[in-house]
């Protein structure tokens, strides 16, 4: 850190500098998990994820106990402004309001009708709610959630929305999609979905796993065609990023992951082992996109999304930054000001 006054000089010889890369859709890193609900793993997933390029992310939960819920919000609401790497920005609730029919790696015996009553006392953390708008409750909770927490960004996920129930949940105040593709019908020519829905919408925002498992080089050509500047992506990693291949808990449920693919016993996809900077590399490689496209998903479209000072490299901004070669691998990653990362030579 610098005296004050004086300016700290940081030669990138030549590599590329952007702000700092948002993750708004991640469970755990280095073997740590949200649901555990302790300091030690924020801190973990929050250091880990430097070496990432992400500086600021939303610490996501999974569909469990109610009383597991509360306990993670409780530590992220304690820990959020002590951690030492990347900072936690707010939180995303993933569920529990989903739909059993599309639940994914969610415990479906945890599901529930959405209420706002327990959320209340969280409402300053809670950033961003994934329901299925099609479930009993779902309507009245997006109608209340909006009039009373406008500033929590309400997403259409695990869900088996038609185009039409999508529709009316856009028109209701729900303005964005969860991991578009992935937890939702299946876009077909008789009946859209939640896919065309979202395509038909210049006011809803999207979020995309790139990792190639999730999706096929083709469907982020199709998001980036159709979606452009309100497409963001996201990595939905679980504790097994950054890790070795193994077994791992996700949600009280066992993963397998081998070669870049986490999955439950029955084969269904539980999350991914998806870094942000290979995200960036994959969108780069199958699109047209130029560099600075493929950044923007990753800094300044979530940071406008959550109305972020941050995003961008400009006065007034956060300085939350990174550096990264030509293959997007992380130099030096900065969190406000301070270098937390510097790769080793």
């Amino acid at each position: 850190m610098p005296q004050e006054g004086i300016a700290e000089v940081i030669d990138a010889q030549g590599a590329y500098v952007s702000a700092g890369f948002i993750d708004i859709h991640i469970h755990g890193s280095g073997g740590a998990d949200v649901m555990d609900a302790t300091p030690q793993a924020l801190e973990t997933i929050s250091t880990t994820l430097l070496r990432t390029g992400t500086t600021a992310f939303l610490a996501t939960t999974m569909t469990m106990a109610r009383t597991k819920i509360e306990a993670a919000l409780e530590t992220v609401v304690k820990v959020k402004d002590t951690l030492s790497g990347a900072r936690i920005i707010g939180v995303h609730l993933e569920g529990p309001f989903i739909n059993p029919s599309k639940q994914g790696a969610q415990d479906a015996a945890h599901i529930q009708e959405a209420t706002l009553s327990w959320l209340a006392p969280y409402h300053e953390i809670v950033r961003m709610i994934t329901l299925a708008p099609e479930m009993a409750g779902a309507e009245a909770f997006i109608r209340e959630c909006r009039a009373r927490y406008p500033q929590i960004v309400l997403s259409l996920g695990h869900s088996e929305a038609t185009y039409a129930q999508s529709m009316q949940a856009f028109d209701m105040g729900v303005s964005h999609v969860t991991h578009l593709f992935n937890a939702m019908l299946p876009y077909h020519h008789r009946e859209p979905g939640v896919v065309g829905a979202c395509f038909d919408r210049d006011d809803v925002t999207c979020d995309l796993i790139a990792d190639m498992v999730h999706t096929h080089p083709h469907h982020l050509r199709l998001a980036w065609k159709m979606k452009g500047v309100r497409l963001m992506l996201i990595t939905d990693a679980m504790r097994a990023g950054c890790m070795r291949e193994g077994t791992y808990d996700l949600g009280g449920q066992q993963v397998s992951v081998l070669e870049g693919k986490a999955v439950l016993d029955d084969g269904t996809l539980a999350g991914s082992v998806l870094r942000m900077n290979d995200a960036l590399r994959h969108m780069r490689t199958h699109t047209a996109l130029s560099l600075w496209q493929v950044v923007d998903l990753v800094t300044k479209i979530p940071a406008q999304k959550l109305g972020l000072r941050k995003g961008r490299l400009q006065k007034g901004y956060n300085a939350d930054i990174v550096i990264f070669d030509e293959d997007f691998s992380i130099i030096t990653t900065i969190v406000a000001g301070e270098v937390k990362y510097q790769r080793s030579q």
